[in-house]
């Protein structure tokens, strides 16, 4: 005759904990847009360092695409919350309409972690976190390059990413801070060409086409600076004629420097955002105390040292 096996109210509770305890974190992420170079990288290794935690301790990533609407992403956070996601990730389409996100995470008690793209209020509130980079920081490292490559003299024209996004203005802001100490270097032309490559490309032709005069090209990001490259190229401008600055350091800019193409860049570190903002998440919702603001340093890129980046 078999025993029949009893638990006690206090066995059962420890049971069923540590099957709780063995479960994986469901986190959602709301990636601004695919289509994106930079968050492309970010995305892979936020999927690599989910996939590096062992099994029954680690982390399901669920990517949502956001596809640069705002509304969207909000309709993606509430689904997350409705699923009871232990914790979200987003990359914020618009960084001046993130308060609806945090006041709906927050209301559902889910931790919120922010990525790339911090919020424009000045402090988070509990159980929101940001890991980031300096964006001025960025704007100044490319700028005086390029200013001491000029020798304190000529014109340029600036490239600026979407004007909804705090990168874009905080970028920028850095450029104008290290131009203030040049009054030899004019901004000639400066409009958006919301982080694309065709964009650039396609205001740089139409700048060429109008005359218009200028030694350098200080761009938000790689993407609009090769578009930049492009359009010098295409009109048959000398390469390196007209010296041309990006931001992140993607593959695609780390290869446009290695060909003279681009000048400088500044290295973004999609590595240390995408980790950063996974392992926030994973302590936030285990209860466990980090710092709200995480900032990834940003590393100038040139010709003399763009090896050791790729």
């Amino acid at each position: 005759m078999k025993t029949p096996i009893r638990f006690t109210a206090l066995a059962l509770s420890l049971l069923l904990s540590s099957v709780a305890m063995a479960a994986d974190l469901k986190i959602g992420v709301s990636m601004s847009s695919f289509d994106d170079n930079y968050l492309t990288n970010v995305r892979k290794y936020m999927d690599q360092q989910a996939k590096s935690y062992p099994k029954g301790d680690g982390v399901q990533l669920q990517f949502e695409d956001a596809r640069a609407d705002v509304v969207k992403q909000l309709s993606q956070v509430e689904n997350f919350i409705g699923q009871k996601v232990d914790a979200i990730i987003v990359n914020p389409v618009d960084t001046a309409s993130t308060a609806r996100i945090s006041k709906a995470a927050i209301e559902a008690g889910i931790p919120l972690v922010y990525v790339n793209r911090r919020p424009d209020q000045k402090d988070l509130p509990k159980g929101v976190a940001a890991v980031t980079s300096d964006d001025e920081e960025a704007g100044k490292l490319q700028m005086q390059y390029i200013a001491d490559k000029l020798g304190g003299k000529g014109k340029i024209v600036i490239l600026l990413g979407d004007l909804a996004n705090n990168s874009t203005q905080n970028r920028t802001k850095g450029v104008k801070e290290i131009l203030a100490k040049y009054p030899g270097i004019e901004i000639e032309q400066e409009q958006t060409g919301t982080w694309l490559r065709q964009t650039g490309m396609d205001l740089v032709n139409n700048w060429l086409t109008q005359g218009r005069d200028f030694q350098a090209v200080l761009a938000n990001n790689d993407e609009m600076a090769i578009g930049a490259a492009m359009a010098l190229k295409s009109a048959g401008k000398e390469k390196g004629s007209v010296l041309i600055a990006g931001v992140d350091g993607t593959p695609d800019g780390l290869n446009a420097i290695t060909k003279g193409e681009m000048a400088v860049s500044v290295f973004q570190d999609a590595k240390g955002q995408a980790v950063g903002s996974v392992e926030a998440a994973r302590k936030l919702a285990r209860n466990e105390t980090i710092e709200q603001n995480i900032v990834i340093p940003f590393k100038l890129i040139t010709p003399d040292n763009v090896k050791d980046f790729k």
